[in-house]
């Protein structure tokens, strides 16, 4: 895979629009004397004041909630008029889970939107009637989210955003962008991220088993662990970091970024979304909203057990050379020209 390398989706775009055409067309049949609100319900870590979340940010590209909420106005439905938001977090605590996926499920919601793994597995182990549409979710078939890509069955579907491989990627690219790299830390909250970070990990060794590089892994469980585990690597001998997709990781990001320039430790993440707080590099799916999408035909009569789960259409590779000149580093050009995007 390359910055601008395109990935087979999950599902059949035709087939896709024939069922989505389906659904429309049993929607005018059915749902114009059909005036009740719906409620759409949505799970998230991600503290309800964080930028990624805030529903006013309407036209922004990086508020999840905004383009949910935008997505869903252009497909005719509008808050307020014939349907509700209701949002719950569990500002990234796992005691509290629990309890808000409780509180959704007491609003008897028609759809319940999750934001990660761990908020999906929550919610699936709540309740196998209302439908459910994860945002983002790794490995959902060996997670037991759904039977098969193709064909979820069940009450869930959604959207992955990494595969196992990427693991191995983020490792090349870490040690293009610092070619005298001796040995990776692999940063991660094994409660959060998939497989406690094996789903993963091992791409990410026998990469490093093939190139001579030490692969150390830098577990946290809690915000106060992020700065010593990344000071561990700013000594020698030379050290860079990989971040992997972890929903404790994003809701931490601009500590996890900050730790990182403190400590000089050059580090790849999964998502632009620590780029956009000062990160060094990214490499991963673009992860445009489409949750709309599927929320829409869910609300119109579409059983989620019969919308393929889809892959990610694009991996985009993001890199800052003004954090790369403050770490004492040079890009390779070989690594800028793949780059889709390149921050100053």
């Amino acid at each position: 895979m390359t910055g601008r390398s395109f990935v087979s989706s999950a599902v059949n775009r035709r087939g896709f629009i024939r069922l989505a055409t389906a659904s429309v067309a049993g929607w005018i049949a059915l749902g114009a004397t059909d005036n009740r609100m719906r409620i759409v319900a949505s799970l998230t870590a991600l503290p309800l004041d964080d930028e990624l979340t805030r529903r006013g940010m309407i036209d922004s590209a990086s508020s999840r909630l905004g383009n949910l909420v935008a997505g869903l106005r252009q497909r005719g439905w509008v808050e307020g008029v014939n349907f509700r938001l209701e949002l719950r977090s569990t500002f990234g605590a796992p005691d509290r889970l629990k309890m808000a996926v409780q509180e959704l499920l007491d609003l008897q919601p028609d759809v319940i939107l999750t934001g990660s793994t761990v908020e999906t597995a929550a919610v699936l182990a709540a309740t196998k009637t209302i439908p459910v549409v994860f945002a983002t979710a790794n490995d959902p078939v060996g997670n037991g989210f759904v039977e098969s890509l193709a064909h979820p069955g069940g009450n869930a579907t959604g959207f992955t955003n990494s595969s196992a491989e990427m693991g191995g990627k983020w490792l090349q690219l870490i040690r293009e962008a610092v070619p005298d790299v001796a040995r990776v830390g692999i940063l991660f909250n094994p409660a959060t991220t998939p497989r406690g970070g094996r789903f993963f990990l091992e791409s990410i060794e026998q990469e490093a088993a093939a190139s001579g590089v030490s692969v150390i892994p830098a577990p946290v469980n809690a915000p106060a662990e992020i700065d010593d585990a990344v000071k561990r690597f700013s000594e020698l001998p030379k050290a860079a970091m990989v971040a992997l997709v972890d929903s404790f990781l994003v809701v931490n990001r601009k500590a996890v970024v900050a730790a990182a320039a403190k400590y000089r430790v050059p580090t790849i993440y999964p998502f632009h979304y620590f780029m956009d707080a000062g990160g060094l590099m990214s490499y991963g799916p673009t992860l445009e909203v489409r949750s709309a999408d599927y929320v829409d035909l869910i609300l119109r009569g579409t059983k989620p057990g019969d919308l393929p789960v889809q892959s990610p259409r694009k991996y985009e590779l993001l890199i800052n050379r003004t954090v790369a000149r403050s770490l004492g580093l040079t890009i390779p050009f070989t690594l800028l020209a793949r780059a889709d995007e390149i921050r100053e």
